[in-house]
């Protein structure tokens, strides 16, 4: 029988390393000392100041590739804390520290699932790699794409991917993401006259202008998306005018956004309805547009399908598909994968202070990934 003991202090070791985005501090030196010796073999591939991992056992099809990611968002206040978030404390059943969720507790329960099977079946047919990144959570573009392009150089393929995102909602397994809304940032600079707010008449506050553009802006009925996405929807991230006066009338104000669109709607016609609104309301404006991702959705299929079959034996329960929640580097793998499905541990508390993780669900989350390596791999 699979021993799953270890994923715990895996957990531990890899929250004690305070990776915040991009740096990596030696997760993924800790991470290749478990590989290394089972007979991975690893492929370091920095870029920038993030740290970058292919390691594979094995040869041939299919290639199941396990995706994660070392760095964690910051800590915050030390104080918010009931306890030190980097101390890897253990309390009253639960794994306490930044990362615990998102995703170090995940990486963990691959690692160990990943050594067991190696220790149980060493001549299974195919290839067992693992993507890890350390740019994640922040400047994405340097980590899981600069894999990917090695992978594509080389002649590499991925048959099926498992992300160890914080996945399920109530318990381990019942949620799988199947696929993600795109991405899409902007900044817009709306431009008035200055003057003194005791004469309005010789200004041109662009404040007031910009608030009647928001009114009609936020009302926008985006798209019809299918069933399997939300509907595409906009949020105001900051707006600023850097008038430190309280008696002057500002000259401009800007402010950023973000659109997460369903494949309903293209980027391109975002950006024209939100011109055509512009010009609509008079508006002397700058903008400019940053896409961080398209959306994609994996089609049932192979990995679905073991999905399904390992967690309902395991857990007992029917897994339901979601698209919610942010991005993640699925968007990066899904264009060189046909399957690439997230199943990772229960993702409250992640980013948040006191983030925390039931121990007994890295044991859970650890039993499916092995099981899952043998559907998939035997």
């Amino acid at each position: 029988m699979a021993d799953f003991s270890a994923v715990l202090e895996l957990a531990q070791a890899l929250i004690a390393i305070p990776s915040i985005t991009p740096e990596d501090k030696g997760c993924q030196e800790l991470i290749k000392s478990k590989l290394i010796p089972l007979g991975f073999t690893c492929h370091d591939l920095p870029y920038e100041n993030a740290h970058n991992l292919w390691a594979t056992y094995g040869s041939g099809s299919p290639v199941v590739v396990l995706a994660g990611h070392t760095d964690v968002v910051s800590a915050g206040d030390d104080t918010d804390w009931d306890y030190p978030p980097f101390a890897a404390t253990i309390d009253n059943g639960y794994l306490h520290g930044r990362g615990a969720v998102d995703m170090k507790g995940g990486l963990a329960a691959q690692l160990t699932a990943a050594m067991a099977f190696i220790n149980d079946y060493p001549d299974f047919k195919g290839t067992l790699a693992f993507l890890i990144t350390s740019a994640e959570e922040g400047p994405s573009h340097i980590g899981t794409p600069i894999v990917l392009d090695h992978l594509k150089r080389s002649g590499q393929s991925i048959d099926y991917c498992l992300i160890g995102e914080p996945s399920s909602d109530k318990q381990v397994g019942d949620t799988l993401r199947v696929g993600r809304r795109g991405s899409l940032h902007g900044q817009l600079t709306v431009h008035g006259k200055a003057g003194h707010v005791a004469y309005p008449h010789l200004a041109d506050n662009p404040i007031h202008k910009l608030g009647r553009f928001i009114h009609d802006w936020t009302e926008i009925k985006w798209d019809h998306p299918p069933e399997e996405f939300p509907a595409t929807t906009l949020q105001i991230t900051d707006m600023s005018t850097g008038n430190t006066m309280h008696n002057v009338i500002p000259a401009k104000v800007s402010l950023r956004f973000n659109l997460r669109f369903s494949p309903a709607i293209t980027p391109q016609e975002i950006k024209e309805k939100t011109v055509a609104l512009l010009e609509h309301h008079g508006l002397r404006h700058e903008l400019s547009w940053s896409l961080s991702g398209d959306p994609f959705l994996t089609q049932p299929g192979t990995l679905l399908a073991c999905c399904d079959k390992v967690i309902e034996q395991l857990r007992h329960i029917t897994p339901q598909r979601s698209t919610a929640g942010g991005t993640s580097d699925g968007r990066f793998i899904a264009k060189m994968c046909p399957e690439v499905v997230e199943l990772g541990l229960c993702h409250s508390g992640m980013h948040e202070s006191n983030e925390c993780v039931r121990i007994s669900d890295l044991t859970d989350l650890s039993e499916i990934y092995y099981a899952l390596l043998k559907e998939l791999l035997l």
